[in-house]
């Protein structure tokens, strides 16, 4: 089962059993997540990044895995919790746009397939949610986003909101947790508003 170019393979297994996980420790280390690391897996589904969030952060950090989709996140947990992991904080969302943790308190905030149109139609819902993400990202923290649906715009809006483009990657990515693809990876560093 090889990957060629940006073609998809679906597997059976639902991105399960083939090594799957530590292709993505390695992409998710690439991008710049560490030991220690405190993540907001925004979107973050039944925990196809989380889980290998978690692992890389170890017990010294900790993963917010944010969804509105109530079931995905028990079977998180439940996938959580036969890994023997601990620095998993559940957030449930009913899809309001306020995300409730303190300012300047997450090191990196993953946007995996999550920001674009389908989520959020209009251009000021986007806005809030980078206005929110802003809010609670670190200093010296980071947004790495990959926009599957709407890569010709992201940077733009990104940079609206006060982040600048710091890397590219493109990288083999898993999408709804069966599909394997080639895909862009965008990093964006929080620039300091003037006072």
């Amino acid at each position: 089962m090889k990957i060629e170019g940006g073609e998809i393979r679906k597997d059976s297994k639902k991105g399960q059993g083939i090594g799957l996980e530590l292709k993505v420790i390695k992409i998710l280390q690439r991008i710049g997540i560490k030991r220690g690391h405190i993540v907001l897996d925004f979107g973050c589904g039944s925990g196809t990044y989380t889980i290998p969030v978690a692992k890389i952060v170890s017990k010294q950090g900790k993963v917010y895995a944010l969804d509105k989709d109530k079931n995905a996140l028990d079977n998180l947990m439940k996938k959580a919790k036969l890994a023997g992991l601990k620095n998993i904080r559940r957030m449930a969302t009913s899809g309001e746009l306020r995300i409730e943790l303190p300012d300047e308190s997450v090191d990196v905030s993953l946007l995996f397939d999550v920001f674009h149109r389908y989520y959020f139609s209009q251009i000021d819902d986007r806005k809030m949610l980078m206005d929110e993400i802003y809010r609670i990202t670190k200093t010296n923290g980071f947004v790495s986003v990959w926009p599957k649906h709407m890569e010709s715009e992201v940077r733009s809006e990104i940079e609206d909101a006060n982040f600048y483009l710091e890397k590219e990657y493109l990288e083999t990515l898993i999408h709804d947790n069966k599909d394997i693809e080639t895909g862009k990876v965008i990093n964006f560093r929080k620039k300091l508003r003037p006072c």
